[in-house]
């Protein structure tokens, strides 16, 4: 379909190494001139289930500054622009939970926040693999922990993972072990 927004002149409000936000000037589809801010992602969030072959995988549990909170999600990071997914779900995987795998599927694709933010994911699913030592970036505080999948799956459904990228990716995973599909 045709966009039928038509944007007059873009401003960067803020820049962090992170994110920037930006102040669009805009026709709106009305025909109205408006404002539009949009949070433009430095990186693209990356997500990893690793698998075992009795469908177990392993959760990090951190403290997340912006919900001053303990969350357990799955293995996530951060992909810089221009860099390969699979290769950065293969680099944050050693990272957080110490694991080198032999398989990574891609499993899902989103917009995370399309309303307001730029940010994309992709998840992976690894399999085959071969527990070591993790090294956690100097901001990460990890706990990392081993949950058979159908636990992961009900922790997702009773509200004890909120990570919006974990529920969906567990979700995802879900339906294709139980279609058979992994």
């Amino acid at each position: 379909m045709d966009n039928p927004w038509q944007t007059l002149a873009i401003r960067q409000q803020y820049d962090s190494p992170w994110i920037c936000t930006e102040e669009h000037d805009v026709i709106n589809p009305a025909g109205k001139q408006s404002i539009y801010s949009k949070v433009c992602f430095k990186n693209i969030a990356v997500a990893i289930i690793p698998l075992t072959e009795n469908y177990e995988t392993y959760l990090v549990g951190q403290f997340r500054y912006p919900t001053q909170s303990y969350e357990w999600e799955v293995c996530e990071g951060g992909c810089p622009l221009g860099t390969s997914p699979v290769e950065t779900a293969k680099r944050e995987l050693i990272e957080e939970c110490g694991i080198t795998a032999k398989i990574f599927t891609e499993v899902l694709h989103m917009q995370l926040s399309n309303a307001a933010t730029d940010e994309v994911s992709y998840t992976f699913v690894a399999r085959n693999l071969t527990l070591g030592k993790s090294n956690p970036e100097e901001t990460e505080q990890l706990t990392i922990k081993k949950v058979p999948f159908a636990e992961v799956f009900k922790m997702a459904m009773n509200g004890q993972i909120k990570d919006g990228l974990s529920v969906a990716s567990i979700f995802k995973v879900q339906l294709l072990i139980e279609k058979g599909l992994i």
